[in-house]
This record gives structure tokens, C-alpha cells and sequence, in this order.
């Protein structure tokens, strides 16, 4: 009978030393930083989705350099194939991913700089819906982005403090990665006609 008190005893003050320590919390804010994770996802895939649609639009409004729509295209194929698996936000795969969007948005960009030698494209209601539904998507981006980032800072502060750190570190929680600027982003782009 001392033994199934003892044992009873030692589960709860377990639990109570557990749920006292973070784990519970430190839970939560892992999921967040998944979620915001899959809402960033989510956004450069409706990204993504756009491009076939401005891709085939301009094809049809304006007969210019086939090369420019070819990058296009292949920048989102190769973006399409790296996803980053959530319970895996390193620093390393999240560079990956941010560099494959960024081909994207580097060639978006020089279409969106060509498309200004077509007014008659620029015209078009498919075209400028096209091209806000890019912009919303963008700022969007830039939301999740942020989010992400917020959720992410909120997680590693959770895991480095003392005694959360004790907990993160028996229960294998660890550090995520936060997107950071792309290299050369302080820069503002050239346009040249």
C-alpha cells in the first residue's frame, strides 16, 4: 500500500513539475510557428498558381523575348519541387526554400519590367487584375512572412529561458530558423528599357 502511495505521489508531482516547466506552452508555440510556417507556404503557392495564368496572358498580348517567360516558368518549377518539412525549420532548409522564391520574384520581375514595352498588354483587364492579384500575393507574402518570423521569436525565447531551457532541452525542442532578407535586398532594383 506505501509503495502505490509513493508511486501515485511521484506521477503527480511529475506532472505538476512538468506542467510548471513550459512543456505545455512550449507545445503551443511550436504548432504556431508551424501554422505560420504553412500560411507562408500557403502564399508563395498562390503565387505560384498565378504565374501560369500571367505567363499565358502575355503570351498572348505580346510577342516578345520567349526567354523571359521560359525563366518564369522554370523558376517556379524549381521552386515548386523544395518544400521544407515544419519540424525541420532549419536555417539551411529555409534558405533553400528562400532561394528558389527568390528566382521567382527575380523573374517576375523582369517580365513585369518587359510588359511595360507593351501598353497594349498593360490595357488588358486580364492583365491588371492578373498583375494585382501578383501584388496582393506579394504583400501577402510579406505578412506571412512576418508572422512567421514573430511566432518563431516567440518559440526560441520560450526554449532559451531558464527553466524552459531545462524542458525544450529533455523533450528535444530546439531553436527555429527565421527567414531573413534576401542578400542584396537592401539594394533598390534597377529598371532599365
Amino acid at each position: 500500500m506505501k509503495k502505490v502511495l509513493i508511486g501515485i505521489v511521484a506521477v503527480l508531482a511529475i506532472i505538476a513539475l512538468f506542467s510548471g516547466c513550459g512543456y505545455n506552452s512550449l507545445v503551443k508555440l511550436d504548432e504556431d510557428v508551424k501554422t505560420k510556417w504553412g500560411a507562408v507556404e500557403a502564399q508563395y503557392q498562390r503565387r505560384a498558381d498565378l504565374i501560369p495564368n500571367l505567363v499565358n496572358t502575355v503570351k498572348g498580348a505580346a510577342k516578345f523575348e520567349q526567354s523571359t517567360l521560359t525563366a518564369v516558368i522554370e523558376a517556379r518549377s524549381k521552386a515548386s519541387q523544395i518544400t521544407v518539412d515544419p519540424n525541420k525549420l532549419t536555417e539551411e532548409n529555409i534558405q533553400k526554400y528562400q532561394a528558389a522564391q527568390g528566382q521567382i520574384t527575380q523573374a517576375l520581375g523582369r517580365l513585369m519590367v518587359l510588359t511595360e514595352n507593351y501598353p497594349q498588354l498593360k490595357a488588358t483587364d486580364q492583365f491588371r487584375d492578373l498583375s494585382a492579384q501578383l501584388e496582393g500575393t506579394e504583400n501577402r507574402i510579406t505578412v506571412a512572412r512576418t508572422d512567421y518570423n514573430a511566432a518563431v521569436q516567440s518559440y526560441n525565447t520560450k526554449v532559451r529561458s531558464f527553466p524552459n531551457n531545462i524542458t525544450a532541452g529533455m523533450f528535444g525542442f530546439s531553436q527555429k530558423a527565421a527567414f531573413k532578407a534576401d542578400a542584396g535586398a537592401q539594394n533598390a532594383p534597377k529598371v532599365e528599357f
